[in-house]
């Protein structure tokens, strides 16, 4: 899967982006991070770090629970008894929803609206101001949203995010990222106190993975458009063992139960009265 990764990326930057088309021989014994790198880096050169680095992102964005919709998503289909490519064409065509796999892309673009807008990203008032906008659907996407922050599951923190964010305080330190780093920190500590201020909203909220993820994978180089298939490289094993769990013990086909939340019905009114 990294290897088709890396290969269809360059067909794409050769066929939509008179890029090259870059095709590196795989190298056995690599780690499935080192192979990333090397297949995707014209040189093919690395550091150790920069080979840790992308393995511990892998690693936080592996399959962690039933639940999520691309794991559920392979559940489903395996439960339906199809076969595995289908399965797994599901599962990534689930991670690359907006609201899924693709959320890094949203963080991305919301972070960099802010750095044009916010002219001193060292000040917190400033911050805070756009960040009401961004609230109150007067800026950015006008969704309203805070991307990179609120997560389903975790509420008080994502411990995926505070491991990820350790590593890029450690990976920006003295480099041209490092204003950057601190704005997004200061996004993180600030949103919270802006929706609870502009909207009322107390629910705990923390910031979520994608809040460093996109901006670890800068740092490293990776382009944009590899971001969400990075996730499902990651997520791939998991996929598997849930698949193979499913086939195993499951042995029905899943059906959720729907229940309607309307009172009353409507009476019945003939097509020739309609």
């Amino acid at each position: 899967v990294p290897r088709m990764m890396v290969l269809t990326y360059y067909a794409q930057q050769a066929r939509y982006h008179n890029g090259s088309m870059i095709m590196h021989r795989f190298i056995p014994g690599q780690s499935t991070a080192e192979t990333i790198l090397s297949m995707l880096r014209p040189n093919r050169e690395f550091t150790p770090e920069e080979a840790r680095m992308l393995d511990i992102m892998l690693c936080l964005h592996a399959e962690h629970g039933g639940g999520n919709n691309s794991t559920f998503t392979t559940r489903v289909m395996s439960s339906a008894d199809t076969d595995p490519y289908s399965v797994y064409a599901a599962a990534i065509c689930s991670l690359k929803g907006k609201k899924h796999g693709g959320a890094n892309h949203q963080v991305r673009a919301m972070q960099a609206d802010i750095k044009q807008h916010v002219s001193n990203w060292e000040d917190d008032d400033e911050v805070a101001d756009y960040l009401a906008k961004i609230v109150n659907k007067q800026a950015y996407d006008k969704s309203g949203l805070v991307y990179g922050m609120g997560h389903a599951v975790y509420t008080l923190s994502d411990p995926r995010a505070i491991i990820c964010k350790k590593y890029a305080k450690k990976l920006a330190e003295g480099t041209e990222f490092e204003a950057e780093y601190r704005l997004l920190e200061s996004i993180e500590r600030l949103a919270p106190e802006v929706i609870l201020r502009e909207r009322g909203t107390k629910k705990d909220m923390c910031a979520n993975i994608d809040m460093y993820s996109g901006f670890v994978y800068s740092m490293m180089g990776i382009p944009e458009d590899l971001y969400t298939p990075l996730f499902a490289c990651a997520r791939m094993a998991g996929w598997a063992a849930h698949r193979f769990e499913e086939i195993v013990a499951g042995k029905r086909i899943i059906r959720p139960a729907y229940k309607s939340t309307r009172s009353g019905s409507r009476p019945y009114t003939p097509i020739s009265e309609r």
